[in-house]
């Protein structure tokens, strides 16, 4: 099985990857106000998070929301 997009709104995690770079998105968040992905079930966030700190756009394992889950806010 390869997974390498948001199947809901048919993003491929290239594209994703490559619209993070140019506009500097680094969080799901972030991401979502330059791009419609990830608005119904929600499964692609912990494979966008990945991409997101590995670069990485193709997967063949199924990730859950405990292998990548979001950042914590950090209090100082």
């Amino acid at each position: 099985m390869t997974i390498d997009r948001c199947y809901c709104y048919d993003v491929s995690f290239a594209t994703l990857c490559d619209v993070s770079c140019t506009t500097g998105a680094q969080t799901v968040a972030a991401l979502q106000e330059e791009v419609c992905f990830g608005h119904n079930c929600g499964l692609c966030h912990p494979y966008v998070r990945r991409m997101l700190r590995t670069g990485q756009v193709t997967f063949h394992e199924v990730i859950a929301e405990a292998d990548e889950p979001a950042p914590t806010a950090h209090t100082s």
